[in-house]
């Protein structure tokens, strides 16, 4: 019984430090986001800070078009960010799926 809880007690260990290497790992990334075939492009860390902002000269003498190429651009940033979190993650606890709901420290 022992053997078994100092086994558990060591992949906990491991896991730990995977997602803490993972989390690191996240704050280096950056993913961008475009929409209107590229000309509004927006780069998120995985943390999701705003790296920059890039708008096709273009677009800007329609405010309402571009208001709707950065929405459509950050939130493609976004669903990128997530999905790699989410891949690096999954990695990280060897496929040993995260509980809905949970929050581990140190992610957004």
């Amino acid at each position: 019984m022992r053997g078994n809880i100092a086994q558990l007690m060591q992949q906990a260990q491991r896991m730990q430090d995977n997602l803490k290497k993972a989390q690191e790992e996240l704050g280096g990334l950056e993913v961008q986001g475009q929409s209107g075939g590229g000309m509004v492009k927006i780069t998120l860390t995985g943390k999701m800070e705003c790296r920059a902002v890039r708008i096709d000269p273009s677009v800007l003498a329609d405010a309402e078009m571009l208001e709707d190429l950065v929405t459509a651009a950050f939130n493609d940033a976004v669903n990128k960010a997530n999905e790699e979190s989410q891949k690096r993650m999954s990695a990280a606890t060897a496929g040993m799926p995260i509980p809905p709901g949970m929050k581990i420290p140190g992610m957004f």
